[in-house]
């Protein structure tokens, strides 16, 4: 796999009521040359909560203070020209799939076909909960969820029934401005750039393969242990060896892991933004500028 010079650097931030505010920050990443500007999602923390913090320790507060990231991206896609937007993560569970597939298409649609849709499973049992969701079903569900917003997004009518949901063929608009790709000779991927976030396993890997279009690992760590685990189950599902893509998320940058992403054929990275006010933002991005 050849090297990738010089890959795109996106950024995420938990933007909060606290922070920078969405438009502010997409002038400044555009101006200087940042590629896009992905923002994760919670509906709402609840206090008396029995799962671990991902991270361990205290869960930090922003965690139950995030805007809704469709709302900001919007406000991104306003003032902006070029710059990517997308989601890390949106928990496809807890969204009616029918509502949801209007808000990733419009937005799509209105800027110009910039959106990347991350998603993945969640880790919090407790919020899940609150919108229905059993904890054990959740991967099947986001599946399930996916193929109706799919159905939602192909050119033609087209119904869906699944275990949990379903659609009639239905006049659906706006398209999502992405052209389709392949999940296999004939059988096409209709939507916006999908990757799935979470820890590299089976599981995981086999869901990417099935329908999405790569890879979003949180930290990016273990690389060099885990894509050629990914790409074997990729190019099993017959997949396009070329088309997998697999964006390191949330990364602290130093040179030196820039250059490993670079050598293992990435072509994008997302760093890590402080969820703070403009002016520490902003001496972040100035930082963060010499490695663009």
């Amino acid at each position: 796999m050849p090297s990738t010079p010089n890959p795109r650097i996106a950024t995420t931030i938990f933007l909060t009521d606290r922070t920078v505010a969405p438009v502010p920050l997409a002038r400044a990443l555009e101006e200087r040359g940042f590629s896009g500007l992905y923002l994760p999602e919670h509906t709402h923390i609840p206090v008396s909560r029995d799962t671990p913090a991902p991270m361990g320790g205290a869960l930090p507060e922003e965690y139950g203070r995030t805007v809704d990231p469709f709302v900001a991206l919007g406000q991104a896609s306003a003032v902006t020209e070029r710059l990517h937007l997308g989601t890390g993560i949106t928990l496809v569970a807890q969204h009616d799939p029918i509502g949801l597939a209007k808000q990733i298409a419009t937005l799509d649609h209105l800027s110009g076909g910039r959106f990347t849709l991350g998603l993945g499973y969640g880790w919090n049992v407790e919020e899940a909960a609150d919108h229905g969701v059993r904890w054990r079903e959740r991967r099947e569900l986001v599946r399930d969820r996916m193929a109706l917003m799919r159905a939602l997004w192909a050119p033609e009518p087209t119904a869906y029934a699944g275990r949990f949901s379903g659609v009639r063929a239905s006049s659906a608009f706006p398209k999502p401005v992405q052209a389709a790709r392949e999940l296999a000779p004939g059988v096409p991927l209709h939507g916006p750039r999908t990757l799935i976030g979470g820890q590299a396993g089976p599981k995981l890997f086999a869901a990417i393969a099935d329908h999405a279009d790569g890879w979003m690992p949180i930290g990016g760590g273990g690389l060099t242990e885990s894509l050629p685990a990914l790409r074997a189950v990729w190019e099993a599902a017959g997949r396009d060896p070329k088309s997998l893509q697999v964006v390191p998320y949330a990364v602290r940058p130093t040179p030196g892991k820039l250059a490993h992403y670079a050598a293992l054929g990435l072509d994008e990275v997302v760093l890590q933004l402080p969820s703070a006010d403009e002016s520490e933002v902003m001496r972040t991005l100035d930082e963060y500028a010499q490695y663009l």
